[in-house]
C-alpha cells in the first residue's frame, strides 16, 4: 500500500511542489488538489503548503479559508484526516478554526528568511512520531506574519494538553508566544508549523534532511493502518 497525500494549491502557493517532492522522497504518492475543486480524491492525508494564498489580502489565509476545497477538508479533518499546514498553511488552519490561536506580523516588522533550530516537544502526532521528544532539528523560517499568539487561557490549555508540537530553540525570531513554532489540535491529527520541514529533506538542497521525518512519520502511520 502506498500512502496518498494531497497537496492543496491555492492562487499564490509557492511551496506546493516542494511539499510534493517531500512526500515522494518519503515514499508516498503526492496527489494535487486544486483550491477551487470539491472533493479530496480519496487521499490519506493533506498538506496545506506555504506561500501567499490569494495574495494574502485581508489577512494571511483569510480568503483561503473559504476556498471550495476547504468545504470538504474542514469536516474531514474534524473526523480524523491527518492534515499538516506549513507557514501559510498554518495560517489557513487557524483561520478555519482547525487550530487555536492566530499568526500575526513579526514583532520587528521584518520578513525572516533564515535557518534556525526547532525543538520537537510532542511526538504523539501522526506527523512527528518519527522524532524523539526534545530532539532539535534545523529548519528554514521564511515569513513576515509568523508570530503565533493566543490569549493566556488558551496558552495555558495548550501547555496542559501537550498541544505545543515545537518551539524555537535558539532565541525568539518573530515574537511568538512562549517561542511556539508549531501546535496541534486536541486529537493530534492536525498540525500547523511555521518553519518549513519540506525545505530540509536533502542535504544537497537544504540544511540537512531532518525535516523529512514529518512526512515519513505520517506515511508510515497510514501504511500501518
Amino acid at each position: 500500500m502506498t500512502a496518498r497525500v494531497g497537496i492543496v494549491t491555492f492562487p499564490g502557493s509557492l511551496d506546493d511542489r516542494d511539499a510534493a517532492r517531500a512526500v515522494t522522497r518519503a515514499g508516498g504518492e503526492a496527489i494535487p488538489l486544486w483550491h477551487a475543486d470539491r472533493g479530496l480524491r480519496g487521499v490519506d492525508a493533506v498538506i496545506l503548503p506555504g506561500g501567499f494564498s490569494y495574495g494574502d489580502y485581508l489577512r494571511c489565509g483569510a480568503i483561503a479559508r473559504f476556498a471550495p476545497i476547504m468545504t470538504d477538508l474542514v469536516p474531514a479533518a474534524a473526523a480524523g484526516l491527518p492534515v499538516l499546514g506549513i507557514c501559510n498553511g498554518f495560517q489557513i488552519l487557524c483561520e478555519a478554526h482547525l487550530l487555536p490561536g492566530v499568526l500575526m506580523r513579526n514583532h520587528h516588522r521584518k520578513f525572516i528568511d533564515r535557518r534556525l533550530l526547532v525543538r520537537i516537544e510532542d511526538t504523539s502526532t501522526l506527523w512527528t512520531r518519527g522524532y524523539q521528544p526534545g530532539q532539535e532539528i534545523t529548519l528554514v523560517l521564511k515569513s513576515g506574519e509568523g508570530a503565533y499568539l493566543a490569549d493566556p487561557a488558551m496558552l495555558d490549555t495548550l501547555g496542559k494538553r501537550g498541544q505545543v508540537v515545537a518551539r524555537y530553540a535558539d532565541g525568539d525570531p518573530n515574537g511568538s508566544a512562549q517561542l511556539i513554532a508549531a501546535v496541534r489540535n486536541e486529537a493530534g491529527n492536525v498540525v500547523g508549523i511555521m518553519p518549513h520541514p519540506e525545505h530540509a529533506i536533502d542535504p544537497l538542497t537544504g540544511p540537512g534532511d531532518e525535516g523529512l521525518l514529518f512526512f515519513t512519520s505520517v506515511i508510515r502511520q497510514v501504511v500501518a493502518g
